[in-house]
């Protein structure tokens, strides 16, 4: 085993320094866990939406209804997977999350033959069956990928590291965001070789592969290596407060202050907004008289923007109050949601670009920095899988909610009003949502 081999390279002689942090190859395999998490992500289901939705004889509006169910019902599980997490581990979370991956991609690429087994079991032909057979692989695909095996893989480089948690956390932001981007592209590429049967079966042995690789590399912590979290990174006469000398908050404690709920809801708001928006992106465009190609166009540069915030704000929130990168993210949503109301003006187009990547940047700084300094390491499952449960609810919610916009209202200007003012009132309750340690 090669990690056994490093960690064995660190047990050296009290005046000789360890050859090697074994951090660093926690931050690269977490790194490629959150990667892996691809196909449970909206960006790799929804590239399956036209060949699965045909397949199994269901409407566009009836197949998103299905997967928003199927979402919403993953969210309500996230709690206990965070409880998983602080009581058995990084290690073998991750490793069961991507073996539960694998078999729910290749469940769901027999779908359509297990629903019309079904149908010609009770001679029927109600759309019904396909509907709750896709909901239900949805459910296992969202929970497994999107929630379990992402929060396992980040949370495992956040307890790696205290004082270069954010500087970290930037490298791993910038891989993730490109490895996300060019996803879609290759997910594409194997369904057009190969049908979206197959490709959901390429992807299943891509996440076995992935699951031996947990097993092997995966680490839960640095003290259960006889190592410190940075390793030889912080000098010994740093004075500066650790993550041993901080309050560790239980999850109860962490739910009765004003910053989780705080920064919660904005990460919430974030994953409602964007995947409503990118759910519905040609809509949105073709709504104010602009083209597909005009839609598409945002993404780029989008992605751009997203990752330098990333990659900037993620290095310096090791030395600055978080507060700010929040009323920073806040200010973004404003943005964005001026964009969205504006977008028939030329000025709106870059709104809606300038802000959806400002507050996508931001969200992958403070999802993953600020649990561990607010709350502490030792029950960090328990209170970030409370907020990935918002998070998943809300990204369920964000697509419905847009096409509602547009069948009550004739457009998304409602949307944009509403997203205002409740960026209005996280503003307002912020002011005083300090750091609880």
């Amino acid at each position: 085993m090669f990690s056994y081999l490093i960690f064995d390279m660190q047990k050296v002689e009290p005046n000789n320094k360890p050859l090697f942090f074994y951090g660093f190859v926690i931050v690269i395999i977490g790194t490629l866990g959150v990667w892996a998490s691809v196909p449970g992500q909206t960006l790799g289901v929804s590239t399956f939406t036209d060949p699965v939705k045909d397949a199994l004889g269901l409407t566009r509006d009836k197949f998103s209804l299905a997967y928003a169910l199927g979402t919403i019902g993953s969210s309500l599980l996230l709690g206990i997977a965070g409880k998983w997490f602080d009581k058995y581990g990084a290690r073998k979370v991750a490793f069961l999350a991507a073996l539960g991956l694998a078999f729910s991609l290749a469940l769901s690429s027999q779908s359509h033959v297990i629903s019309t087994f079904i149908l010609n079991v009770f001679n029927s032909k109600s759309y019904l069956i396909p509907f709750v057979v896709i909901m239900f692989c949805f459910f296992l695909i969202r929970f497994t990928g999107q929630g379990v095996l992402t929060m396992a893989s980040r949370n495992m480089i956040m307890l790696w590291f205290d004082k270069y948690r954010g500087t970290v956390n930037a490298f791993s932001s910038i891989a993730v965001s490109l490895g996300f981007s060019i996803s879609p592209l290759f997910i594409d590429y194997l369904i057009e070789g190969n049908g979206w049967q197959k490709a959901w079966q390429i992807l299943a042995l891509v996440l076995l592969i992935m699951a031996l690789v947990i097993y092997v590399f995966y680490r839960d912590s640095p003290e259960k290596m006889g190592l410190k979290p940075d390793g030889n990174l912080v000098k010994k006469n740093d004075k500066a407060k650790s993550d041993i000398d901080r309050k560790q908050f239980t999850k109860s404690e962490a739910l009765g202050t004003r910053a989780f709920w705080m920064y919660s809801l904005m990460l919430a708001f974030n994953a409602y907004f964007i995947t409503g928006l990118t759910f519905n992106i040609v809509s949105v465009f073709d709504n104010v008289g602009l083209t597909k190609a005009d839609a598409i166009s945002i993404f780029v540069p989008m992605s751009i923007i997203s990752v330098t915030t990333s990659f900037i704000f993620n290095a310096i929130s090791d030395f600055i109050k978080l507060k700010n990168l929040l009323f920073t993210m806040i200010l973004g949503g404003v943005i964005v949601s001026l964009g969205l109301a504006l977008l028939s003006l030329p000025m709106g187009y870059y709104l809606l670009i300038i802000g959806s990547g400002l507050m996508g940047g931001l969200f992958a700084v403070l999802i993953s920095v600020t649990w561990p300094r607010f709350f502490g390491r030792k029950n960090l499952g328990a209170i970030s899988g409370v907020t990935m449960q918002m998070i998943v609810f809300a990204s369920a919610l964000g697509p419905w909610l847009f096409s509602m916009s547009l069948s009550f209202f004739g457009g998304y200007s409602a949307i944009a009003l509403a997203g205002l003012i409740g960026l209005g009132l996280i503003a307002i309750f912020s002011i005083k949502a300090d750091n609880p340690q």
